[in-house]
């Protein structure tokens, strides 16, 4: 069958096709023309294209502030620390319901489980502050009505650091339980019936079957967390974080509102954000190729 009767038979699946094809070449390729900005004096008034060309000065400044090498610490280490604790969460979770008989119980389970992905994190950091906040938070006035100290989860690092990593866990662990069920489900049945046959035990059958049937679900999931490592969302770390805390809670994206639209700093926010998006194609690249070394999995 040539291009052209195989275009006019399935005209309407191209059709479709152009509306999210319009969404990058307007949304995703189109601003790539403000890149230019972290290599001028942008000026306002004078627009992008009027605006003196300066080449890596910006760049020399970015790389002699201080801040900013404190903003990619913190982002490395979150994102790591992120990685270590909220990685095996929705796997261990998709596992144990993958598991589950009672289907009444493990639908109930599911839907508690997805529900924290979709509230906002402005209400999650209201519920952050009435459950662990230092003088108002639920378990700190508990804590008191029994004669114990309060612990400072929002204003000390440490304490801090682990409500951060605790708070991502309980937020974004139902949305990859999805992705590892959608995967469990595609394993073919009649393997466990024949480990059943074996006289194999449950987790065997998961040690041998069920990792190993996902095993390049967890390997893509693995390769786009470590492409991130460089990059970190706005939301969590600014509504979790605050002064006291900053040292920790300061990082990329945060740096970049401060800088960029608090003190109008427009062409070092845009070169930093350059920055992590070359870093972060490194990073993805690099882990894609050690990845498809080790267990001939990749995503490219």
């Amino acid at each position: 069958m040539s291009n052209l009767v195989y275009l006019r038979r399935h005209w309407q699946l191209y059709l479709f096709l152009i509306v999210p094809l319009l969404y990058f070449i307007v949304f995703r390729y189109g601003p790539m023309y403000g890149v230019q900005i972290a290599f001028k004096d942008f000026n306002f008034f004078q627009g992008i294209s009027g605006s003196q060309w300066v080449g890596m000065d910006i760049f020399r400044e970015v790389f002699r502030n201080h801040n900013f090498f404190q903003a990619l610490r913190n982002t490395l280490m979150l994102n790591a620390l992120d990685l270590i604790v909220s990685f095996p969460a929705p796997l261990l979770l998709a596992i144990m319901l993958h598991e589950l008989r009672v289907l009444w119980f493990k639908k109930v389970a599911q839907t508690i489980l997805y529900i924290p992905h979709f509230i906002s994190w402005v209400i999650i950091g209201g519920i952050v502050l009435q459950v662990f906040g230092t003088q108002s938070g639920f378990i700190n006035n508990l804590l008191t009505s029994l004669g114990m100290e309060p612990i400072p989860f929002l204003t000390q690092k440490g304490d801090w650091l682990l409500t951060y990593l605790s708070v991502g866990v309980w937020q974004s662990a139902g949305w990859g339980t999805i992705l590892y069920l959608a995967a469990l489900t595609g394993i073919n049945k009649e393997l466990y019936e024949a480990a059943d046959v074996d006289g194999a035990g449950r987790f065997r059958k998961i040690w041998h079957i069920s990792l190993p049937g996902i095993r390049s679900t967890i390997v893509t999931l693995l390769v786009i967390n470590l492409g991130n490592m460089i990059t970190i969302g706005f939301d969590r770390p600014f509504i979790i974080g605050n002064v006291a805390v900053r040292e920790y809670s300061e990082v990329l994206s945060t740096f970049v509102y401060r800088v960029g639209i608090q003190s109008g700093q427009i062409s070092l926010a845009t070169a930093v954000g350059l920055f992590q998006a070359v870093v972060g194609l490194v990073f993805l690249l690099g882990a894609n190729y050690t990845s498809k070394r080790l267990t001939d999995e990749s995503i490219l």
